[in-house]
């Protein structure tokens, strides 16, 4: 009986994993990914704070040339802008991680 229950709660996390994508490439990546991600998508963005670093990541990918993001959009809207809500869920979740990581390292920078 535990283990339908654990399967579960597992798809439930998985789940919020990717759907927090800007939230599971800057926390559980690496800063060179997180770097390589949004060179590849031709942000105008130089640097992301590790403070909410989803939903900043998020707003990184709108803010560059038009179609650069190469994102799936769902009936006209943008995966990112999707994306966003649960990223802003999942970075308070994390909060007391990144304001360490930001004040020990500093913000992610593009450059």
């Amino acid at each position: 009986m535990r283990t339908p229950i654990l399967r579960l709660l597992m798809l439930l996390g998985m789940s919020l994993i990717v759907a927090g994508c800007g939230t599971a490439t800057t926390v559980l990546l690496g800063d060179d990914v997180t770097v390589r991600q949004l060179k590849g998508k031709k942000t105008y963005c130089q640097s992301v704070s590790r403070i909410y670093s989803g939903v900043a990541y998020d707003l990184c990918v709108l803010h560059g040339p038009p179609n650069s993001a190469g994102e799936l959009a769902l009936n006209g809207i943008p995966g990112v802008i999707l994306d966003a809500p649960v990223s802003a869920v999942l970075d308070t979740l994390v909060l007391p991680y990144t304001i360490y990581r930001q004040s020990a390292d500093g913000s992610i920078e593009l450059r």
